[in-house]
């Protein structure tokens, strides 16, 4: 199955509804935490989709796209802990702790694998592809793009050090 957009992806999806219930959930935290694990927690949770998002967009760069999946890991590896200092606090039930941290150690083992995979996700092996020009102006404008470009080329070859002065 081809996916069009990180959306599609069930690893993002499953981190955005986990992140909904880490928001949820931390809603009913005591004030004192406002600062501290409930800001935490909401950050590193929605971090993890927010990473897979701008992974997704630097595709075309594999170790980009690895980067930023790195990124991610390590944001839902932080949400694990904030969990733990949850559960150990008292704000989180022992079935819903569990539960979430699976979850996230379910994220984690998919990001490790489309890290590990990460040469069919970006497709170009490494190489850059020129966009084709019609991605980049409407196809009206070719004319003026031309014209333009053959300005620019004329000047970059003025203003070259070798290239003779009139």
């Amino acid at each position: 199955m081809k996916v069009a957009d990180y959306k599609e992806l069930r690893v993002y999806k499953l981190a955005f509804d986990s992140a909904m219930e880490v928001f949820e959930l931390s809603r009913s935290w005591p004030s004192e935490e406002r600062y501290s694990l409930t800001d935490q927690i909401r950050r590193s949770s929605r971090s993890v989709c927010t990473n897979m998002a701008e992974a997704w967009r630097k595709r075309r760069y594999e170790a980009a796209f690895i980067s930023k999946l790195s990124d991610s890991d390590g944001e839902a590896a932080e949400t694990e802990v904030h969990l733990d200092f949850a559960l150990r606090c008292g704000y989180l039930a022992a079935d819903v702790h569990d539960k979430l941290r699976d979850q996230y150690d379910h994220i984690c083992r998919q990001l490790r694998k489309m890290t590990d995979d990460s040469a069919s996700w970006c497709r170009t092996g490494g190489e850059l592809r020129e966009i084709p020009a019609e991605y980049v102006v409407g196809a009206s404008e070719h004319g003026e793009l031309d014209e333009l470009g053959s300005a620019q080329n004329t000047l970059s070859r003025s203003d070259a050090p070798d290239a003779p002065r009139s």
